[in-house]
């Protein structure tokens, strides 16, 4: 037999020794993420580690070699981000975007030198952008917006010659763009940041949108002479003029002073020829509310008006019976149950053995005359899945508003008040008969010409039978909320809105949409309270759906009923298109209120069909679809 050619040995020799070497990177790889997961903070990222191979885990994809994406979306995970992405050395792309990462970016990044994809938009990162960054050649696209980054921006961006997509917008940068050239940029965005000065003219074929909040001028922007687009021009005031404009406004100031201080003096007069001597009369409290008044503040110091009637008093609403007035009110225990946009809201335990819900609003309420023309509107709502109005007291400092107390509870205390093991679980029957619940009671505000305003599952509170009862509508249009709402509250917020005192009824529809992805995620809106793991709910599912793995949108809790995947994902569907940006494309709340009929209908007949089957399903079902990264997605959600 003939010796083979030298030619054939020595490929016969690279094969053998390349097939170890591809085993052993594999290997590598899967030693990395599992360190990677364990320095990570917040949710514990669910991969089976029983598995030899990390290529069928959630989020991660190999080559032939080694690991060649992670793509971990919107997955909770917190803290800085440790060091070791740089030892999967066959990645290509990663994506940690809508997560609580903090920190600079890991030195040992620069070792990917294939990566042609980093996002990382939509955490805290923080510090100026690395260095190493620019010698990352072969990056195509590049996203660190929504970050904290600082410094000024990098003449050496201009290195990354392969960029298409370049996004540093709402951070924290300064000074101005650098005129870099990057022939292959399609998409380009600085917005909200703190940058100054002229735009390049190479970076000028982009659109004002990329240029939003900031200190800057120029083409697609203003000319930085003021005068609109086009050239610059070095016109500059005159001293004469400048000298002028400064005494008009010391002039203006002044004026506007004398008339404050008229007008306050002719107020103060008013009032004391007109309104008689008020006195200050403090409801003597009840020793059960002596007892509770270390647990709930005290909201009996209520000022009451003394004249010919009295004490001023509760104005009941409809048929509802007079079983107590305002001294019974304000001698109960009372007990905090949350502090809300429009006031704190307490439990009164009454004497009489009766206990209703008492919201006391903030100061800077509507004038009387207002006030008691909106709760008699208020007042006359009448639907099974409404928290009625019972009774309301007004006075000149103190808005009371009197309630059904609901012992159940909010939507938003059930998903996200308890992780322990006495936790119970929300099944989809229940979760999409609370949806349909709060969908016909903003629908009936909305038929009534009447928005809501702040819609959140803090006001959509529960009966003993879980169903859903709206809470706080009406109030919008009076109360002033705090200037400064916390995250949580703006994550409900369509992006059109900006006074919260005029929500139209498209706003409410965007509102409903999150609050149908928080349903189906179990996830709270927006992600700045780090320990309740939140994101901005419709971005998040929109990336993930756009990765084509729907099946992790889902709260664990719901992916054991395999038999109704297909209301799920339709009511996904739906939560989307309430949450478009454009208010026109938002369906009206009649429409996804007839939606969700059909969806609860379509699974209680399938429910009816299904005999003999546990209703809790299996766990190893569970894990077989949790685990897939190559979940089939409709064609109506890749879009």
């Amino acid at each position: 037999m003939e010796d083979p050619p030298l030619s054939t040995a020595i490929l016969l020799l690279f094969c053998l020794i390349l097939l170890p070497i591809g085993e052993s990177d594999l290997e590598s790889d899967r030693a990395t993420l599992i360190n990677l997961r364990n320095f990570l903070g917040g949710r514990t990222l669910r991969w089976n580690t029983s598995l030899s191979s990390p290529c069928s885990w959630l989020g991660v994809r190999c080559d032939s070699i080694g690991v060649s994406e992670l793509r971990l979306p919107g997955a909770g995970l917190s803290g800085d981000l440790p060091a070791g992405f740089g030892n999967l050395t066959r990645l290509q792309k990663l994506s940690l975007r809508f997560n609580a990462l903090s920190g600079p970016i890991p030195a040992d990044l620069g070792n990917l030198s294939g990566l042609s994809e980093l996002h990382l938009e939509g955490n805290f990162f923080s510090g100026q952008v690395p260095d190493f960054l620019f010698g990352m050649k072969s990056l195509v696209r590049l996203n660190l917006a929504d970050n904290i980054f600082s410094g000024e921006i990098s003449p050496r961006f201009g290195n990354l010659k392969r960029l298409v997509v370049l996004y540093l917008g709402n951070n924290s940068f300064t000074g101005s763009i650098p005129d870099i050239d990057l022939p292959e940029l399609d998409q380009f965005n600085v917005s909200f940041n703190r940058l100054n000065g002229s735009i390049p003219d190479k970076l000028a074929r982009f659109s004002a949108d990329s240029f939003l909040g900031n200190f800057l001028c120029g083409k697609p922007l203003k000319s930085c002479d003021g005068s609109g687009t086009g050239e610059k021009k070095d016109n500059k005031l005159s001293t004469g003029a400048i000298v002028g404009i400064v005494m008009g406004c010391v002039i203006g100031v002044l004026i506007i002073l004398a008339i404050l201080i008229f007008l306050c003096r002719r107020k103060e007069k008013g009032e004391k020829e007109i309104i008689p001597k008020m006195t200050e009369v403090e409801i003597p409290k009840g020793k059960a509310a002596m007892e509770s008044e270390s647990l709930s503040g005290d909201y009996s110091k209520v000022s009451a008006k003394r004249g010919a009637g009295g004490i001023r008093n509760l104005v009941f609403f409809g048929n509802t019976i007079r079983e107590f007035d305002l001294e019974d009110l304000l001698r109960a225990s009372a007990e905090v149950l949350g502090k809300g946009t429009f006031g704190t809201t307490y439990k009164a335990s009454l004497e009489m053995g009766i206990s209703v819900a008492v919201k006391r609003l903030k100061e800077g309420t509507a004038p009387e005359k207002e006030f008691r023309e909106r709760m008699e509107q208020v007042g006359r709502m009448d639907h099974e899945n409404l928290v009625p109005l019972r009774a309301y007291y007004y006075s000149r400092d103190e808005k009371l508003l009197v309630y059904d107390y609901l012992p159940m509870g909010s939507l938003s205390a059930l998903l996200h008040g308890s992780n322990g093991a006495g936790r119970t679980p929300l099944n989809w029957e229940t979760r999409s008969g609370i949806a349909l619940g709060a969908a016909r009671g903003i629908a009936y505000l909305h038929s009534h010409g009447s928005s809501h305003g702040n819609i959140k599952s803090s006001n959509i509170l529960l009966t003993r039978s879980y169903e859903a009862r709206v809470s706080d509508f009406g109030l919008a249009h009076l109360a002033n909320p705090d200037p400064t709402p916390n995250h949580r509250v703006a994550g409900y917020r369509a992006p059109e809105v900006t006074d919260p005192h005029k929500v139209s009824p498209k706003a409410d529809v965007y509102s409903f949409g999150v609050l149908l992805l928080e349903l189906l995620t179990g996830k709270p809106p927006t992600h700045s309270q780090l320990n309740d793991e939140g994101v901005d709910l419709p971005r998040w599912v929109q990336s993930v759906v756009r990765e084509e793995w729907t099946v992790e949108v889902f709260d664990l809790e719901l992916l054991r009923y395999q038999n109704v995947e297909d209301e799920m994902v339709e009511l996904l569907q739906l939560a989307l298109d309430c949450t478009v940006q454009y208010p026109d494309k938002r369906p009206p709340m009649a429409v996804v209120t007839r939606r969700i009929e059909e969806l609860c209908h379509s699974s209680s007949q399938r429910e009816e069909n299904v005999t003999n089957e546990s209703f809790y399903g299996t766990d190893e079902g569970i894990s077989q679809q949790y685990y897939s990264a190559d979940s089939v997605v409709p064609p109506s959600l890749k879009d």
